[in-house]
């Protein structure tokens, strides 16, 4: 029927982080359960179609199934009164074997974690998030319940990212462009990633066939990288170096990628490596109120400044920042000024 209810259509082993992304784009259902489509898929009931997640397919959904109990039912049931589950999370996410969650000083955090735990049978440890700090935006965790493990290898799409969440960031929000990463470059690309980190894109190009340069100044985060790119099989075709971006100096490359939120300021050493009719991918952290003028203005007078001619190809929005600022992404194609 044409009333009936939505469902996305994701592959069984991406159920976890394709539900974490839609609950963090806003359109997860809570009030239905999850279905399998067949051996292989998971139909997960949506309020409208995502636009920041991937999936395989929107379909209708007969015969809906009301959810399965959740974290609040959970905490229901251990006693806890309607004033105290409003103070617990949320949401979260679980990032292999780890389900990573924001307390904000909700009382009775391990009840919370063994609940989460019960919820996610395939994750061992519960950790609170407490921030982001220092020069290389270092998380600051704590272990809440299960095993206290802060190290998992954590799977998307058939990438594997092996990584300590107590030492490096992780964003479940970013997984539809670390996916588009791996389907827009083609077998045999020379690409630069300036800011590789554990191979967040790297790794999906490299599986994808494409040549990668790829840069990250944070020793542990290369050092994830390193074993990443072994992990996936995929070290020939990465070149790591552990610099600073603008101090490697790469020419003719087809695609350069710049994940990180200020990567309007590495403009000049992107645009020198890139070759005639190459692909550019800035990010930013960009306030609503400046979309999409302010990155699009930034990526053009840099252009102007390096003789270069700026074709925006897409402009995208990956995520929510922060209040009122939205992780975009601008895709240019970049030529030689005549």
């Amino acid at each position: 029927m044409s009333d009936d209810p939505l469902a996305a259509i994701v592959p069984k082993k991406e159920g976890e982080e394709a539900i974490a992304a839609l609950r963090e784009e806003g359109v997860y259902d809570d009030s239905r359960s999850v279905r399998e489509a067949g051996s292989d898929a998971l139909a997960l009931p949506v309020i409208r179609p995502p636009k920041g997640t991937e999936v395989h397919e929107v379909i209708r959904q007969p015969d809906p199934e009301p959810r399965a109990p959740g974290l609040a039912d959970l905490l229901a049931e251990r006693g806890w009164d309607d004033a105290e589950i409003e103070r617990a999370p949320k949401s979260w996410a679980v990032i292999g074997s780890v389900i990573l969650a924001d307390f904000g000083g909700c009382p009775r955090e391990r009840e919370i974690g063994e609940a989460l735990l019960e919820l996610h049978g395939g994750a061992d440890t519960v950790l609170a998030r407490e921030g982001i700090s220092g020069e290389h935006r270092e998380p600051s965790v704590r272990a809440v319940a299960g095993a206290g493990d802060t190290e998992t290898v954590h799977t998307e799409h058939g990438t594997e990212y092996a990584l300590d969440l107590s030492k490096v960031m992780f964003s479940p929000g970013n997984k539809a462009e670390r996916a588009r990463m791996g389907e827009v470059v083609e077998q045999g690309e020379r690409v630069l990633d300036m800011f590789a980190g554990i191979g967040y894109f790297t790794l999906p190009m490299a599986r994808a066939g494409a040549g990668v340069t790829a840069v990250e100044r944070n020793p542990v985060a290369f050092r994830y990288l390193l074993e990443n790119a072994v992990l996936n099989g995929v070290e020939e075709r990465i070149d790591a170096y552990r610099a600073d971006c603008r101090d490697v100096e790469v020419q003719g490359i087809d695609r350069v990628v710049m994940g990180y939120y200020e990567a309007h300021d590495y403009l000049p050493a992107a645009l020198e490596a890139l070759g005639d009719g190459s692909v550019l991918h800035m990010h930013e952290a960009t306030p609503e109120a400046e979309l999409w003028e302010r990155p699009v203005s930034r990526l053009r007078e840099a252009g102007k400044t390096a003789g270069r001619d700026v074709e925006v190809l897409d402009e995208r929005r990956v995520k929510s920042h922060s209040a009122g600022v939205a992780h975009v992404v601008v895709d240019a194609r970049i030529g030689r000024s005549r």
